[in-house]
């Protein structure tokens, strides 16, 4: 145990652990509170859909910008402006909603600003990594990030719903702007110095060498085509249909916060087991781990009782959760630290770049051919992407060195 406790002991990993823990509390909040946000002002699935799609594009478009930037300034830097940004947008929204002013034009805008802003914390905060703790320390530093994430997404979750059943969306939404400027102050205590750069260096020369990194391997392209395809069917079915379905058959947001923290709680469960498991193969484990995932819209589609959705959402979170850790240690193993950040916007870009797409579809396509059988949909191309990475030969090889 004092193995997988041993990166806190570092300086600047506690407070890049406690910076993100505290701000992806408010996130958790933010979850619930804006699928019954827009449900409250227009009623409309596919106006959720439109909202979520955004957030969503902008995160998309100035990825690549986020990347070549993290890797020029000091990278904690770039994530205190981003939480700054990200805590006034939902400040404002907060406002608007907790004085029934808002409309669906304002939690559009809102919406893309706080997309535009995580479009530069993404790069940063995964590419900071490995300057704060020892190569040894990558998987459990990873681990206990992510563990982080996930617990705090628990309570996050739960409470939000409870608050926005009990309250309004807008109380919940004013929780995470105090998190967001929370977080900005704790990172900003982080001392890193400034990126190197080779003398007159430009911004798309810089982005070139990005894309070198990232197009040279095989499996990284490989696995960042299969998100493309996971993440817009999962996240499009859930996000947008799920809300409807437990206000339709669980009674609303109480019981869509219960589902969320089961998520959570799978994921707390599989980054502990990632603190222990160190599998050779690191690339087929993560794999394996993501068929899980499909029980998720599965359980929804029926939609199965209450206990047996909970059930699947947590087994999906231990198979993501699983991943998620396996896969930064492998790219912090393989990626040189100084081109680190680019080559993470390029995997966000093509990991995110669908879902945009299937947030603006999932309630159209529901309309039109009903929700259970969008839900069969989304779990059949998440499982067909999946098995087709492990026709990749460095997937199924590449080892921890």
């Amino acid at each position: 145990m004092r193995a997988t406790l041993a990166p806190l002991a570092e300086r600047g990993f506690r407070l890049l652990f406690l910076s993100r823990t505290v701000s992806f509390i408010g996130n958790a909040f933010a979850t619930t509170a804006i699928a019954f946000a827009v449900l409250d002002v227009t009623g409309s699935k596919a106006d959720l859909g439109y909202v979520l799609a955004a957030r969503a594009t902008p995160q998309v478009v100035f990825l690549l910008v986020g990347g070549v930037w993290a890797d020029r300034l000091p990278r904690h830097l770039v994530m205190v402006g981003s939480n700054v940004v990200s805590g006034a947008s939902q400040a404002v929204l907060a406002v608007l909603l907790l004085t029934d002013s808002a409309q669906f034009n304002e939690l559009i805008v809102l919406a893309a600003i706080n997309g535009a802003s995580s479009a530069f914390f993404f790069p940063a905060s995964s590419g900071i990594i490995p300057q704060t703790v020892p190569a040894g320390l990558l998987q459990p530093a990873n681990a206990l990030l992510r563990l982080g994430l996930n617990a705090s997404s628990i309570s996050g979750a739960a409470l939000g719903g409870l608050v926005v059943a009990a309250t309004s969306p807008g109380w919940a939404i004013a929780v995470d702007s105090l998190t967001f400027f929370a977080a900005a102050v704790l990172i900003s205590l982080l001392r890193l110095p400034p990126r190197e750069r080779q003398p007159g260096s430009r911004f798309f020369a810089e982005l070139g060498q990005g894309w070198l990194e990232f197009r040279s391997r095989t499996w990284l392209w490989a696995i960042v085509l299969q998100f493309a395809i996971v993440n817009a069917a999962w996240t499009g079915s859930t996000n947008v249909l799920g809300p409807a379905v437990a206000k339709e058959h669980f009674g609303g947001a109480a019981a869509w916060g219960a589902i969320l923290a089961a998520e959570s709680i799978g994921l707390v469960c599989g980054g502990l087991v990632m603190l222990r498991l160190r599998p050779q193969r690191m690339l087929l484990a993560a794999t394996f781990g993501i068929l899980l995932l499909p029980l998720s819209p599965l359980s929804l589609a029926f939609p199965l009782a209450l206990p047996a959705v909970v059930v699947a959402c947590f087994l999906a979170g231990v198979g993501v959760e699983s991943f998620g850790v396996l896969w930064d240690t492998t790219m912090q193993q393989e990626i040189p630290a100084e081109k680190l950040s680019r080559v993470y916007s390029y995997d966000a870009l093509g990991s995110f770049a669908l879902i945009p797409v299937g947030f603006a579809a999932a309630g159209a396509i529901s309309a039109a051919i009903g929700t259970k059988a969008t839900f069969f949909g989304a779990t059949a191309l998440i499982t067909g992407a999946t098995l087709l990475v492990l026709l990749i030969r460095d997937v199924r090889t590449l080892e921890r060195r």
